[in-house]
């Protein structure tokens, strides 16, 4: 029985030891946790995967096509004897082989236009990774700040409420010496109940935020995720002090959805070109040998026939006596070696080929069109891409700004709220005012507290969104 508890004790230290010891999350590991593991990112890769063959295609195009070709074919039944031109029933074999040789000479440019086509979609496809990278990377900084202001506003809360048990255990204590009526107590206790259900919402929130943050890294292990509860300050950075235009030119260098657009515009080029090739001449080369074998007897000489030597050829008008003439015969072998036939059959051609387009219905007009249409939207959406860029660096910028305003401000008003608190207990704690009076200043107080907070973790992902148009990593 003391060994069972021996070990039931020893299993539970390692338990305790254990979740004592469970990973806590920095900022930096849910970033790159996200960008290793994030679905779209993944699909985004296999994208560009896609890409490099697509590439690996355009570059085979400049090389030769060879291709052989081997038939075998039997005929049964009644056919012409090439050997003797006579119809006979039987059955032949003929086997052939060949090689061909292709090469593009001139295509209309199209080759070409077509690798370098594969080279922007492999650029595109990267800015698009990350461009995605970005984006997760601000909902996983927002979504970390979030615990962060969850957990310093639980912090708030619990702290005001064990401030309110302390008034509540001085309150009855003066209130059965007799110095204070019992109704003084009950406003109290009310201020309590109602801080201790705010616990309780503050405890929720934390729990739900880390789960949406569990979520965005798709981890399942809901219980055992935690973020490192560091203390995050107001990070020191000049980016405020950095006029938004001076944002807006360094944010169309870097960002990539300046970069997407901007190569869609090439690609939308390119894509314009080839459809201009197909309206061009085309020359190609080509080289083709064959060879053939066959099982069909070969004419080795002439005899007489032995059953009628001689044949009438015509006859004298004049006298009517028939005109004879030898009647040979054609004597036939076996076939020759197979190898043989192949070598001594064997054939080549070669030459050019022209193609001149000249008519087709308009579908090379048609495709120029339309791809001359695609061309001039591309260009429009990076017109568009960089006015809303603008409009967001701009946007940004007046909001980080107003969010420092707004967290100095609520810096000034936490002083003043502290300053009336701490002269509301020394009032309270002589009989100067009532629980009521003083429970309002310490609501006041929380409010205050949790103000600071909430404009302290907006100003950071302010700050943090700004400094990201600017290139600055989100980590940092």
């Amino acid at each position: 029985m003391k060994l069972k508890l021996t070990i039931a004790a020893l299993a539970l230290l390692l338990s305790n030891i254990s979740y004592g010891q469970a990973k806590k999350w920095t900022l930096e590991e849910c970033v790159n946790y996200a960008l290793e593991n994030n679905i779209s990112i993944q699909q985004s890769i296999l994208d560009a995967e896609s890409a490099e063959y697509t590439k690996k295609q355009a570059i085979g195009n400049f090389l030769p096509s060879v291709n052989a070709n081997a038939t075998h074919s039997w005929n049964i039944g009644l056919n012409q004897d090439i050997t003797t031109g006579v119809l006979v029933n039987q059955t032949t074999q003929n086997t052939g082989l060949g090689a061909t040789v292709g090469v593009d000479i001139f295509r209309g440019l199209r080759n070409l236009n077509q690798l370098h086509q594969a080279n922007l979609q492999i650029l595109a496809n990267q800015y698009q990774i990350d461009g995605m990278k970005d984006d997760i990377s601000l909902m996983v900084a927002n979504s970390f700040l979030q615990i962060l202001f969850n957990k310093e506003s639980l912090k708030v809360v619990q702290s005001q409420y064990k401030l309110t048990e302390s008034e509540i255990n001085r309150t009855k204590t003066l209130i059965e010496n007799g110095q204070l009526p019992q109704g003084e107590i009950y406003q109290l206790e009310a201020n309590a109940a109602s801080q201790s259900q705010q616990i309780v919402v503050a405890e929720n929130n934390v729990r739900l935020s880390t789960i949406s943050l569990a979520q965005l890294l798709l981890i399942n292990d809901y219980e055992n995720f935690d973020i490192a509860s560091n203390d995050y300050d107001i990070p020191a950075t000049a980016i405020i002090e950095t006029s938004p235009r001076d944002i807006y030119q360094k944010s169309l260098e870097i960002r990539n959805e300046v970069k997407i657009s901007e190569t869609n515009v090439e690609i939308a080029e390119k894509n314009y070109d080839l459809a201009v090739g197909g309206a061009m001449p085309t020359l190609s080369a080509f080289y083709s040998y064959n060879t053939r074998a066959s099982n069909r007897g070969v004419v080795t000489g002439t005899q007489l026939s032995p059953t009628q030597p001689t044949q009438e050829i015509g006859v004298v008008e004049t006298t009517g006596q028939s005109v004879v003439a030898p009647n040979y015969e054609i004597v036939t072998g076996g076939a020759d070696p197979l190898f043989d036939q192949f070598k001594f059959n064997k054939g080549h051609s070669f030459g050019l080929q022209l193609n001149v387009p000249i008519f087709n219905g308009f579908t090379n007009h048609v495709n120029m069109q339309r791809n001359r249409v695609s061309l001039e939207k591309a260009r429009l959406t990076l017109e568009n891409t960089k006015i809303e860029l603008e409009s967001s660096v701009y946007q940004s910028y007046n909001d980080a700004t107003a969010a420092a305003k707004a967290y100095e401000a609520s810096e000034k008003t936490l002083v003043a709220r502290q300053q009336a608190f701490n002269y509301a207990q020394e009032r309270y704690s002589v009989g100067v005012i009532n629980s009521f009076e003083f429970t309002q200043t310490q609501q006041a107080l929380e409010a205050a507290q949790s103000e600071v907070i909430r404009a302290k973790f907006d100003y950071i992902f302010k700050i943090k969104v700004l400094e990201f148009y600017f290139g600055i990593p989100i980590t940092e």
